[in-house]
């Protein structure tokens, strides 16, 4: 959308938080600028022999509560201001989920499609070599986000102790089972995600299996989170990805499509299903369920898709795809957003326990790992909801309300300020 900026979205937000708190500016106006930013050029020499120089930045929004942390992505599109306001967001989200970090994000300007394999080594050890400097395990700790997977990180923390003379596998987290990964991280934001719809129904006295659905974005977030809230009995009707929607009115087979995603480099491309049928993709959100489960991109309901909108309620997977208008918008017309920042927590707490596992050297059975992020994630929602109802308020501002509360109270402890 022509003149969106992500950063300027999240300060609105949290200077309204500020204002329902009767926070004085003073108190928070360090959290409205990042505390590094750092742009990088990364030269990579390419198959064929030629050199090709790629954009790459990381944002150390906030360490006021701990270590910085955040997701690294690969995608075209990115830019300063949108890994600034991801840098933000996870500041934010780290908070409500109570977890000893600050927030940071990565990003690399580049069609990591569009490369090979030795290609995409090159690029992210070249890229490592560049922020090395600012990130380690008690520094800022980076994760798998949009296009980077368990392959990439492992790259990253091979080419972090070559520069460091050590393996310390805390430098990073989303890593492969073999390289001190952990059993359940890749299935932690979508399961948060679950969890936070189970509580959601919970305290709506609705029920899992009487709900139906509709889902944009069909990578980890969206494949993982669809299959586990299918098998708990909502029926996802439609499915968008980068190739197309799908729909069955009947609801669609979601493991199928899981498997298949998953055996096709996370596309549904090629997919069928018998049933199914093709809409166009700005139907998608028009389609008269329960709820939409938003996990694709940023800014994906805005002015021109949230009169379509037919949902009660919006489950957010992805990083900011609702814009400050459609949310007013959906505050107005009695449509219910479960923010990301609240919703999704559950891939950065499920990172957190990753980097505590590295650290001990002890590791966790799956159920575990699932039973303390049900925990986690129950205990945010519940935090959240204690301030929206005590203020009358939407879960977002809620949820930055709990946040800036937890923030200002670290700055003032260690006294950054004086």
């Amino acid at each position: 959308m022509a003149g969106y900026n992500p950063y300027e979205n999240m300060l609105h937000v949290l200077d309204k938080a500020a204002e329902v708190l009767g926070c004085p500016r003073n108190d928070y106006e360090f959290v409205r600028y990042p505390e590094r930013e750092m742009t990088v050029s990364i030269p990579v020499t390419m198959d064929d022999g030629h050199v090709e120089v790629f954009s790459g930045y990381r944002v150390q929004h906030s360490t006021a509560r701990g270590a910085a942390k955040g997701g690294i992505r690969f995608h075209p599109q990115s830019d300063e201001n949108e890994v600034k306001a991801l840098a933000a967001w996870m500041t934010i989200k780290n908070a409500i989920g109570n977890i000893p970090y600050g927030g940071a994000k990565g990003g690399i300007k580049v069609d990591p499609h569009k490369l090979s394999k030795r290609e995409l080594e090159r690029l992210t050890r070249m890229y490592v070599r560049r922020i090395y400097p600012i990130i380690g395990p008690d520094q800022d700790v980076p994760a798998p986000d949009v296009n980077t997977n368990g392959q990439i990180m492992a790259w990253i923390a091979d080419e972090y102790a070559a520069l460091s003379g050590k393996w310390q596998p805390g430098v990073v987290t989303g890593k492969p089972l073999e390289v001190g990964g952990s059993l359940g991280r890749n299935e932690a934001t979508g399961r948060g995600l679950l969890f936070t719809l189970e509580t959601w129904c919970e305290k709506n006295h609705r029920e899992m299996k009487d709900l139906t659905m509709v889902v944009q974005g069909f990578g980890n977030v969206g494949s993982v989170g669809s299959l586990l809230m299918h098998k708990e009995g909502v029926k996802i009707i439609a499915v968008g990805d980068i190739n197309g929607t799908w729909k069955n009115p009947n609801g669609l087979d979601i493991e199928a499509m899981y498997v298949y995603a998953n055996s096709h480099g996370r596309s549904l491309k090629g997919y069928t299903e018998e049933g199914a049928s093709f809409i166009p993709d700005s139907e998608l959100f028009a389609q008269d369920v329960d709820v939409i489960f938003a996990a694709a991109m940023e800014n994906q309901l805005n002015a021109s898709t949230m009169e379509k909108v037919k949902a009660k309620l919006i489950l957010e997977g992805a990083n900011g795809p609702t814009d400050e208008t459609a949310d007013k918008y959906f505050e107005e017309h009695g449509i219910e957003v479960l923010p990301d920042v609240m919703s999704n927590v559950g891939g950065v707490v499920g990172s957190y326990f990753e980097w505590v596992q590295n650290r001990t050297g002890y590791y966790w059975t799956e159920d575990e790992y699932n039973a303390r992020l049900q925990k986690k994630m129950r205990e945010a929602y519940e935090d959240v909801y204690a301030l929206k109802e005590k203020y009358h308020v939407t879960y977002r501002l809620a949820s930055y309300m709990l946040a800036l509360q937890r923030i200002m109270a670290a700055q003032k402890l260690r006294g950054f300020l004086g």
